[in-house]
């Protein structure tokens, strides 16, 4: 018995929201291309009906391992100039937050690699501030992060059925077309 992706989106183009949204993601991860999971999940990281960029980051983040975490980190600050990341030290409030961006600032060189267990020492709230500062100096930082997601396509679970289902309705849209 073979499993029908189409069959499975079509599901998701007539605005109706089946309750096992998690279930079906799973199965559309597992088939679709990485680009078509891609598109789907930037487009519900700039739908209206889902929360900020930023915030599902830190969300995302919370729910990864530390090798998770820090890929997520690098992604989001390669997207970042030295300029950029030297704005974010200088406003970033205490702790770790400001002490590793300013490692990875330091002498206006290209940023090092965030290690896991550099990145493990974050909290979410302080990566929702980054990724909400590399948005605001880089929209195209989202499409970056929604190809770094959809190879980490079991970390999109923990953002819920909303957010799930705005994913699969523009994987089905983009699969029809």
């Amino acid at each position: 018995m073979g499993f029908d992706l189409g069959s499975l989106l079509s599901q998701f183009t007539g605005g109706g929201t089946p309750t096992n949204a998690a279930d079906h993601f799973d199965k559309v991860a597992q088939s679709a291309s990485p680009d078509l999971l891609s598109q789907g999940l930037s487009a519900m990281f700039h739908s209206d009906q889902t929360p900020s960029f930023g915030q599902m980051a830190g969300q995302l983040f919370g729910q990864a391992n530390p090798n998770q975490q820090a890929g997520m980190l690098n992604q989001m600050l390669a997207g970042m100039g030295p300029g950029v990341l030297a704005s974010l030290v200088n406003g970033a409030q205490g702790g770790g937050l400001g002490a590793i961006l300013g490692q990875l600032t330091q002498g206006g060189t290209a940023p090092t690699a965030v290690t896991p267990d550099q990145a493990s020492k974050l909290t979410p709230e302080q990566v929702q501030v980054i990724a909400s500062h590399a948005e605001q100096h880089n929209p195209g930082i989202v499409d970056e992060m929604s190809s770094f997601y959809a190879q980490h396509a079991g970390l999109i679970k923990t953002l819920g059925g909303a957010a799930l289902t705005i994913a699969l309705a523009k994987m089905a849209e983009k699969h029809q077309g």
